[in-house]
C-alpha cells in the first residue's frame, strides 16, 4: 500500500488541484466581508495566518447569512441549524463563531409570545385571533368600533406607562357576535408586549373545579387563575350557578383581583343587571341577592361594561 504522505504529495502537486485551490482562494478573497475583516486586522495578520485560516474563511463564505440560502429554519443549510458564522481573530488565528440567525430569533420570539398566553378550554381559533382580523361587519351601530377602540386604549396606556392598566372590559351581547374573538386578539397583542394572559372558558372551568376537589388540585388551579397578570373570563354567566362556585371559586378569584388591582376581561350574554339576577339564583332555587351583589361589586371594580351588537357570525 502506498504511504499516505506520498499520496498527499502527489495530489498537492497535481496541476488541477493547484488550479482549483487557487480559484477557491480567489473567490474567498473576493468576498466583501472577508475583505473587510482582513482590512480591520491588517496589522495582526500575516500571509501564513491567512493561509492557515483559509478553511475558516471558506466555511464563512459558503454559509447562509441572514437566511439568504435557507427557505426555512427547518431547511437551514449551515453546519449548525439556526446559526450563522461570524469571522473573528482568536489567539492569533482566524476562526468563526456561530450566532443565532434571523429565522431562529424569530422562531424563539414566536415561542416566547406563545408562552405568554395560557388557555383553559378556549377554542383554538379564538386564541389565534389578531386585532387586524376583526370583522367590523355591516351593522348600523358602531358598537364594534367602540369595543375595539377600548381594547386599543388599554394597549395604549400600557405602552405609554409601561404598566398594565388595572381595569379591563366586560363585553356583553348576544351569541356569536365576536366577543371572544376580540379578547383573544387582545391577548395576542399583550403577548407581543410580554404581558402574560390567562384565558378561561368559564363553564368548563367551573366543571373542572368540582372535579379538582377529589384530586386535591383545586387551590392550585384557583391560585393560577386569580394571580394572572391579565385574566379573560369567557362566557361568564353561561354556567349553572351554585353557591359554592359563585362564592368559593368566582368570589375568591374576583376578590383577589380587585384587591390587587389586576385587570380582568369578561365576555357574557348578560348585562350587569341580568348577570346579577343570574348570580342571585342558584341551581337549587335559592335566592341570595346580597351575595350576588358582592360578586357584581368586584366585577365592576375590575372591568368596564361595553355592549357589543351585531349579527350571529356562527350562522353564516
Amino acid at each position: 500500500m502506498e504511504p499516505i504522505g506520498n499520496a498527499l504529495n502527489r495530489v498537492v502537486k497535481d496541476p488541477n488541484f493547484l488550479a482549483r485551490h487557487e480559484k477557491m482562494r480567489e473567490e474567498i478573497m473576493e468576498n466583501e466581508v472577508v475583505q473587510q475583516f482582513l482590512a480591520e486586522h491588517a496589522n495582526e495578520l500575516t500571509k501564513a495566518i491567512v493561509d492557515r485560516g483559509l478553511g475558516k474563511l471558506y466555511e464563512y463564505t459558503t454559509a447562509s447569512h441572514n437566511c439568504d440560502k435557507c427557505s426555512s429554519l427547518t431547511n437551514c443549510q449551515n453546519i449548525m441549524n439556526g446559526f450563522e458564522p461570524k469571522l473573528l481573530l482568536k489567539h492569533g488565528q482566524i476562526d468563526v463563531e456561530y450566532l443565532k440567525c434571523p429565522s431562529r430569533l424569530i422562531e424563539e420570539d414566536r415561542r416566547m409570545v406563545s408562552r405568554m398566553i395560557e388557555s383553559m378550554h378556549m377554542p383554538k381559533e379564538v386564541m389565534e385571533a389578531q386585532l387586524h382580523d376583526v370583522d367590523f361587519g355591516e351593522e348600523a351601530d358602531d358598537s364594534r368600533i367602540v369595543v375595539i377602540e377600548a381594547a386599543k386604549d388599554f394597549l395604549k396606556k400600557l405602552d405609554e406607562t409601561g404598566e398594565v392598566p388595572s381595569r379591563g372590559l366586560y363585553i356583553y351581547g348576544s351569541f356569536g357576535i365576536g366577543k371572544s374573538f376580540i379578547l383573544g386578539a387582545l391577548a395576542n397583542e399583550l403577548a407581543t408586549r410580554r404581558v402574560k394572559t390567562v384565558a378561561v372558558y368559564v363553564p368548563e372551568f367551573l366543571r373542572e373545579m368540582k372535579q379538582s376537589i377529589q384530586d386535591q388540585t383545586l387551590n392550585d388551579k384557583i391560585d393560577f387563575v386569580k394571580k394572572a397578570p391579565v385574566l379573560i373570563l369567557d362566557d361568564f354567566g353561561a354556567e349553572s350557578i351554585s353557591a359554592w362556585t359563585r362564592d368559593e371559586v368566582l368570589g375568591t378569584i374576583l376578590q383577589h383581583r380587585m384587591a390587587e388591582q389586576l385587570p380582568t376581561f369578561f365576555t357574557s350574554n348578560f348585562s350587569f343587571s341580568e348577570l346579577e339576577n343570574h348570580l342571585a339564583h342558584s341551581s337549587r332555587g335559592d335566592e341570595e341577592k346580597v351575595k350576588a351583589g358582592r360578586i357584581m361589586e368586584r366585577i365592576q371594580a375590575v372591568s368596564k361594561a361595553i355592549k357589543l351588537s351585531g349579527n350571529n357570525r356562527r350562522q353564516k
